[in-house]
């Protein structure tokens, strides 16, 4: 492959469409503020390289991003690139991974409003995210032990998997499907309404007004804390270790728990005939 080495580049479409290349400790600044320095490159090692240059990475293919800084001003960094590993990598910057196929991430830190956006088979392991609105729209979506704050998480994503995370988050898997979340804290208001294929196994829910308005909910030995008015429209199965706050106008199956401090049967728009068990 060939090498590029300890250089800085600050020019428009610096490194453009390079092949079979190798950028090691490259700084992408300066006066002349240029735009999509890597774009439309293939088979490209990027290693500790600081970015601070709009759109650096688009329409990549078949890159690797290693132990390399991209700051605030590489807005919009990684748009329609495809199969990338990303490791050791810190991203601070709007709009990060949108319209990606095929990528991988190891031991990285995004602070990016609007991430992974329109993504499809992203793959992000021991990493830690702050993002406003994150995978919007994405498509077969897996973390693991994964440290993620933010807003309005997973709208309308199909296909997640969830391990050993903990999400603080607001508003998280509304209009979702598919989504199996596995060993992890969830706290958030208005958890997952209107999702449809939910799974929650051996989860810790903390958030008001929970789980409403779902279709084929499943929740295997949780917990829920600070939970009232929970599933309330939702065709839900639930066993539920320890309490309930409030439990109102579950639709269908049944829901099971420690203790329930109230459940509560009114003004129902719909039939509501929900089991719910307090166990002995």
């Amino acid at each position: 492959m060939n090498i590029i080495q300890d250089k800085t580049f600050d020019e428009e479409r610096a490194l453009y469409a390079v092949r079979d290349t190798i950028v090691k400790n490259c700084t992408f600044a300066g006066e002349a503020d240029g735009e999509s320095v890597l774009k439309e490159t293939r088979d490209v090692v990027i290693e500790d390289c600081r970015f601070s240059l709009r759109y650096p990475i688009w329409h990549a293919q078949k890159y690797e991003l290693t132990n390399s800084v991209l700051d605030e001003k590489t807005r919009a960094p990684l748009w329609y690139s495809n199969g990338g590993v990303i490791k050791g990598t810190k991203i601070f910057s709007v709009k990060a991974l949108r319209e990606c196929c095929g990528t991988v991430i190891t031991g990285c830190e995004f602070e990016s409003a609007e991430f992974g956006w329109k993504t499809r088979d992203t793959r992000i392991s021991d990493s830690r995210i702050v993002s406003e609105y994150i995978f919007l729209d994405a498509k077969n979506v897996s973390l693991e032990r994964v440290d993620y704050s933010g807003k309005y998480s997973f709208q309308y994503v199909d296909g997640l998997e969830i391990n050993d995370c903990v999400l603080d988050t607001k508003d998280a898997f509304w209009h979702s499907k598919n989504v199996t979340v596995r060993n992890s804290v969830v706290k958030g208001e208005y958890l997952a309404w209107f999702s449809e294929g939910l799974t929650l196994i051996n989860c810790r829910i903390i958030g008001t007004q929970p789980l409403c308005y779902c279709k084929n909910l499943t929740l295997i030995d949780c917990e829920m804390q600070e939970c009232d008015l929970s599933f309330e429209y939702s065709d839900v199965q639930a066993s539920i270790n320890g309490h309930i706050d409030s439990v109102k106008n579950p639709r269908s199956g049944s829901i099971t728990a420690d203790s329930i401090g109230e459940v509560i049967w009114e003004d129902a728009v719909m039939p509501c005939d929900a089991q719910v068990i307090v166990r002995k």
